[in-house]
């Protein structure tokens, strides 16, 4: 419903410099929802910062200095509201004519402003709503929705590829089983041919088959690493014959960390075109296009009216958006639209590829680490239970040594894997522009919500009934 409820007084002629982040920023262009989830995941990327880097000493296992952590996080996703809101409304979000001249265009950015406020703090206090009383957490089912709703029209949708001009084989449905239909369907054999409509079909379309066929790799990859796992083998050191098991998934760390990756490739985004168009912070010295010895388009580059950069820093570790950006320009062996020759094309290609991977096993290391779920943590976990491994001492430095071998690999590897991919759907593109980080996302947050919805379900069942379902 926020996503439909457009902001007032905004104008017409708006830039959307998240529209490469839209699936997983959860939000819409215009509305109150414009920025979504990014004042969350922005916050929570600081703390983890500063607690990984020990700026702030604080131990996570003492309850009272947990909870000082969780309120510190949420002021700070507070203070990012306007962080991110003032700057975008002072610079893209242009409110209309008819509100500037009834307020002033003061009030009238106040009033932008205080909407955008008004949107994330209700996105803010869903979470926590979901995150206590809920099944998993706010930001995960934001992120589903949008990525659903996305892949959903892209697949599905009949409405020609441009809106309002006539259905043609120039411009065929925009949704990926709609097209095959019709082009097939309405084509002959020689205009396939001449028209070059078999690259249409499978690369060229806003949602070709190359998309849908990586979005199913996606998706049946991410199912099968989410249900692979090491279960060590517990048992009860005073209860005989109670057994257990501890899990160790092979996607430990979750999709968090490429949600953080995706959030800080974001605003890399947004504050180099800031710098770069934006009337007074393109005068800022050294960073500002404008300022005095200017190194701004080392940075990021755009062209005029463009939200996406040209050039630039911000180039070459920005989304790479499907087969048009590398594969065409490599198999026709000309530049992209803005000029680079095959080598940028692939050096953006490979800065991407790593930058994902590299900041995605980053951040599953910090956030293993400030989550518990560390191999201290969970050593100690398992000895207040009461349970051990079999054949060792019942003794959490035992224990630690032992998760040791495992918990910090997986994790490492579980960060790179997410991030490799991620980078590697958006390679190949997905339908609905979902993006590979999107769709990794959505699979992996349904599938764990259904795993919650069966152990919520398990522990009202009988014992026998847990037993013969499969339940611990």
């Amino acid at each position: 419903m926020m996503t439909n409820v457009m902001i007032w007084g905004l104008s017409d002629d708006t830039l959307d410099i998240f529209s490469s982040f839209r699936a997983i920023m959860a939000g819409a262009s215009g509305s109150i929802m414009h920025l979504g989830i990014g004042p969350i995941v922005t916050g929570s990327i600081i703390m983890q910062l500063f607690a990984g880097a020990k700026i702030i000493q604080l131990d996570l296992q003492d309850s009272s200095d947990k909870q000082l952590y969780q309120g510190v996080q949420k002021l700070l996703v507070l203070f990012m509201i306007p962080v991110e809101s003032i700057p975008q409304v002072y610079g893209f979000l242009d409110p209309s004519v008819a509100i500037i001249d009834r307020f002033g265009i003061g009030w009238a950015n106040a009033v932008i402003v205080s909407q955008l406020f008004i949107g994330s703090y209700l996105v803010f206090l869903l979470d926590e709503l979901v995150s206590k009383w809920g099944i998993g957490s706010g930001i995960s089912l934001f992120i589903a929705a949008g990525v659903a709703q996305s892949t959903f029209v892209g697949t599905l949708s009949p409405l020609p590829t441009v809106q309002g001009a006539a259905m043609s084989l120039e411009n065929p449905p925009s949704g990926t089983l709609p097209m095959i239909f019709y082009t097939l369907r309405t084509a002959t054999n020689s205009e396939l041919v001449s028209q070059n409509g078999f690259e249409l079909i499978l690369l060229e379309h806003a949602n070709p088959v190359a998309a849908l066929v990586s979005s199913i790799i996606v998706f049946l990859v991410v199912a099968y690493a989410e249900s692979s796992k090491l279960e060590l083998p517990l048992t009860h050191g005073k209860v005989r014959g109670h057994r257990g098991q501890y899990p160790i998934r092979l996607v430990y760390a979750s999709n968090i960390p490429v949600i953080l990756m995706a959030a800080l490739l974001a605003n890399v985004n947004m504050f180099t075109l800031l710098f770069w168009s934006h009337p007074v912070l393109s005068t800022v010295p050294i960073l500002g296009r404008n300022g005095a010895w200017s190194k701004a388009h080392w940075f990021g580059s755009y062209e005029v009216g463009a939200t996406t950069p040209s050039d630039g820093f911000a180039w070459y570790s920005s989304m790479v958006n499907g087969v048009g950006d590398w594969l065409l320009p490599l198999l026709n062996q000309t530049g992209d639209a803005y000029g680079h020759s095959l080598g940028q094309i692939m050096t953006h290609v490979f800065v991407y590829v790593f930058f994902m991977t590299a900041g995605s096993t980053v951040f599953a290391k910090f956030w293993i680490e400030t989550t518990n779920m560390g191999a201290k943590d969970v050593a100690k976990q398992i000895e207040r239970t009461g349970m051990q491994i079999p054949g060792f001492r019942k003794n959490p430095v035992v224990l630690e040594r032992i998760l040791e071998r495992y918990i910090p690999p997986v994790t490492l590897f579980s960060g790179a894997f997410v991030g490799l991919l991620a980078a590697g759907a958006d390679l190949l593109g997905t339908v609905g522009n979902a993006t590979g980080t999107g769709l990794l996302l959505a699979v992996g947050i349904i599938l764990r919500t259904y795993e919650q919805i069966q152990k919520e379900q398990a522990m009202e069942m009988h014992p026998v009934l847990r037993e013969f379902f499969g339940a611990d």
